[in-house]
């Protein structure tokens, strides 16, 4: 098995798998209709060659006489830089052979080659296995979060991973919210936006209570979200809709 960066010629290999690992992790909670628009929406063919393109994806297979598994992962600049797991699949048919763990080892390694020093995933928990594959790869849990998935509502689990070994999490800052309420701002623990980061804040510092987001490009607290995960700074930054699982194994 060869694992090697993605090319256009397998982005149809890639929608097929990711239907396929999404199915067969989530028909206990998810319908196939839900499964089927979501992947579709995800997964559109132009969009799909356009982000194995982009320089700052890390977008590997696992190629074994066909695609059995893949990892989609960016580098993403926030105070310290990160990179971040927005998938990984693998073919049912293929888990327990050790497809995830040679995939997520190359994307450290290569990650850890453009300054990245913690990697962070995030899977629902519904997702047992994925939740133990991160647990079982050192990941430590620090947060959740609850998205909406066809009307319904899931919680999301964000992981964490020092690619050095270190294991320390960052602290929080400490800022006054626009009714003057303190909040606390986890600066190791964002979401993409279009022009900068969106960090997420909590009403404490423990971040049992989460509040909202503060955008990295205008240092203004964003507290609005639509059902699809999407966020608007009046900056004109944006934060896309949410992609609700990142490993499937």
């Amino acid at each position: 098995m060869q694992i090697r960066t993605a090319t256009a010629g397998d982005v149809d290999a890639i929608r097929r798998l990711a239907h396929e690992s999404t199915a067969a992790s989530y028909t206990h909670a998810l319908s196939e209709e839900v499964i089927e628009e979501a992947v579709g929406s995800w997964y559109d063919t132009d969009d799909l060659a356009a982000e194995i393109d982009d320089e700052d994806a890390v977008f590997l297979v696992a190629d074994d006489d066909g695609v059995v598994g893949f990892v989609q992962s960016y580098y993403v600049e926030r105070r310290d830089p990160v990179g971040e797991i927005d998938w990984l699949h693998v073919d049912p048919e293929e888990r327990g052979r050790g497809v995830g763990r040679d995939l997520l080892t190359r994307c450290e390694r290569e990650l850890r080659g453009r300054g990245v020093e913690r990697v962070e995933g995030r899977v629902l928990a519904a997702n047992e296995a994925g939740g133990e594959f991160y647990a079982e790869e050192g990941f430590s849990t620090v947060g959740d979060r609850d998205v909406e998935i066809g009307g319904e509502t899931f919680t999301e689990r964000l992981y964490s991973k020092f690619v050095d070994g270190s294991g320390e999490q960052l602290l929080t800052e400490v800022r006054t919210s626009g009714d003057g309420d303190q909040l606390y701002v986890a600066v190791d623990e964002a979401e993409r936006g279009g022009d900068a980061p969106f960090y997420v804040t909590y009403d404490d510092r423990d971040r049992t209570e989460r509040r909202g987001f503060l955008c990295g490009a205008c240092d203004s607290i964003a507290d609005t979200m639509d059902a699809m995960g999407r966020v608007e700074c009046g900056c004109g930054n944006r934060r896309t809709a949410t992609r609700w699982d990142a490993s499937y194994l």
